[in-house]
């Protein structure tokens, strides 16, 4: 077909990763009519160059290295090809058949093609067959997400250098692997491929890695990284980057020393996906955020119809949280439309400023919700913490030999509630939603006391810490 006008829809969403899927479901079950627009896999970055893939192979990593913590158990040893053959069946290999089967079975028409706002309640898409054009009844959703950010390094793209996706999707271990980063991508990266015997140097900036954690947790990481093999090198910065005739990458630094390896990977932050969406047609600047209120509405577009969910709105660039904020949004849009009270609960998200909660699945792990003791300071709160080393705590102990880590939480002295806490080391991870919800719920301490934790688990470090405080 050479165009098709006059599709009318009550809400168009732009992006069919987990965030715009989350959006037009609800919507869906608010009763209005939906149309996703996807111009590559329906899933996201998230199911196929992001979350699910790099945990898939970590997951090994940590599960040979628990081994060697436990006396009478033979250490086990990773095949690299079983590891990344593992990793590509949790993504499908790259087919989404089941993700556009499960849009269908919601009722959701599926548009493949890039989509562009070319006025109020206005989309156009290209698509192989050419162009459709669409209108929302309602409201246009924006989920577009972020891919990552390629700094302006001399020779860094002529080099060819890998982002998740290219780590994500390797079918081959590297023999040496640079990393630019010291975040969570670049920390779970160099994890992963150390583990699966790469020779890996990371360079950070920055004086430590993981600037926005709680600074204990990032030398833990650190430390944890260094003794998995890796070259950490903090407080440097790469000057150029260079692919020679043989292929491999050599990288000069700001000391005057160079790192030679076969692949250099970019950990080096996100960038919202909106430079070719057509929001110069409505007065916004191409390229940038596009933030929304905690409707995830965009207040500077007149007429309410536009809306921005996870990653390009900045708020927060975690999947889970987006899908947070796409749930809200789609019951808000529905609510809108249906002439509905659009203040329940559950159509605001307000947890995206106090209660976000992180996971970084190196070795230790670091999960965290809520507000480190230095953002609780900055924002003017009273606060105590009370840090208490994992070690003492019998589940932990018989959960591996030796055993390292440490429990930190942050209390609101005022109120007696807790406002952040922050977990690190083994398996640390499945202890984080009980700290959401004493941060969501804002449980006083007097009743969090009586949450009693079970003997002998390493939640019993909850406890501890409300007997550290004085409870």
């Amino acid at each position: 077909m050479n165009g098709d006008s006059g599709r009318v829809y009550d809400l168009v969403v732009i992006g069919a990763g987990p965030v715009g899927e989350n959006v037009a479901a609800r919507a869906r079950r608010g009763g209005l009519s939906v149309c996703i627009v996807e111009s590559r896999l329906v899933g996201g970055e998230c199911s196929y160059y992001a979350c699910v893939p790099t945990k898939a192979m970590l997951r090994p990593v940590h599960a040979v290295v628990a081994s060697t913590r436990l006396q009478g158990v033979t250490t086990a040893s990773l095949a690299a090809q079983g590891v990344l053959e593992r990793r590509d069946s949790f993504t499908g290999r790259g087919d989404d058949s089941g993700q556009v089967d499960w849009l269908k079975s919601e009722g959701i028409d599926l548009i493949r093609g890039h989509g562009r706002i070319t006025g109020p309640r206005q989309v156009s898409v290209e698509t192989s067959d050419g162009q459709v054009d669409l209108t929302a009844n309602h409201a246009v959703a924006l989920a577009v997400g972020s891919s990552a950010a390629v700094p302006p390094i001399e020779g860094l793209v002529e080099a060819r250098p890998w982002t998740n996706i290219e780590a994500s999707t390797t079918l081959t271990v590297p023999d040496r692997l640079l990393i630019l980063g010291g975040g969570v991508v670049a920390c779970e990266f160099a994890q992963a491929f150390a583990g699966l015997g790469s020779s890996v140097t990371l360079v950070e900036r920055a004086p430590r890695l993981l600037g926005r954690m709680e600074e204990f947790a990032a030398e833990l990481v650190a430390d944890g990284l260094q003794e998995a093999g890796v070259d950490v090198r903090t407080h440097k910065q790469v000057e150029s980057v260079r692919r020679e005739d043989d292929g491999t990458v050599t990288a000069t630094l700001d000391d005057g020393s160079t790192v030679t390896a076969d692949e250099v990977l970019v950990g080096l932050g996100r960038r919202p996906n909106t430079a070719d969406l057509g929001l110069e047609t409505i007065g916004i600047e191409p390229g940038d955020y596009v933030h929304a209120d905690d409707s995830l509405r965009v207040p500077e577009v007149d007429g309410g119809w536009l809306y921005s969910v996870g990653d390009v709105n900045g708020r927060n660039l975690l999947t889970h949280m987006g899908k947070y904020q796409a749930r809200a949004a789609g019951d808000v849009i529905a609510a809108r439309a249906n002439a509905e009270p659009d203040d329940l609960p559950g159509m605001t998200a307000w947890a995206d400023h106090t209660v976000v909660t992180q996971v970084i699945f190196t070795e230790p792990e670091v999960c965290m919700v809520g507000l480190t003791r230095r953002a609780a300071t900055e924002k003017g709160l009273p606060v105590h913490s009370v840090e208490v080393d994992l070690s003492g705590v019998t589940g932990a102990s018989l959960q591996a030999d030796g055993y390292g880590g440490t429990a930190h939480v942050v209390i609101d002295e005022d109120r007696q509630v807790v406002v952040g806490a922050t977990f690190v080391g083994q398996d640390v991870a499945e202890l984080l939603h009980s700290a959401t919800i004493a941060v969501a719920g804002e449980v006083p301490l007097e009743r969090l006391w009586h949450a009693v934790p079970p003997f002998p688990t390493i939640s019993e470090v909850w406890l501890r810490a409300l007997e550290a405080y004085g409870l």
